[in-house]
């Protein structure tokens, strides 16, 4: 299992756990889709750094 899982997982799991009402597959949505951007994140599928600005060459 690789980051991208574990983060998605991880994620929708607090979601369940955190959710207790009529939003609960929204929320659980949210948070498995936060899951999943940190797992492509820690798994260098995705680059961020242009959306931070890492300072530009001039």
């Amino acid at each position: 299992m690789n980051a991208t899982q574990t983060g998605i997982v991880s994620g929708l799991v607090l979601g369940l756990a955190a959710t207790q009402g009529f939003t609960a597959f929204l929320i659980t949505l949210a948070v498995g889709f936060i899951g999943l951007v940190v797992g492509r994140v820690l798994d260098g599928e995705l680059d961020l750094s242009n959306v931070f600005g890492r300072g530009r060459d001039r």
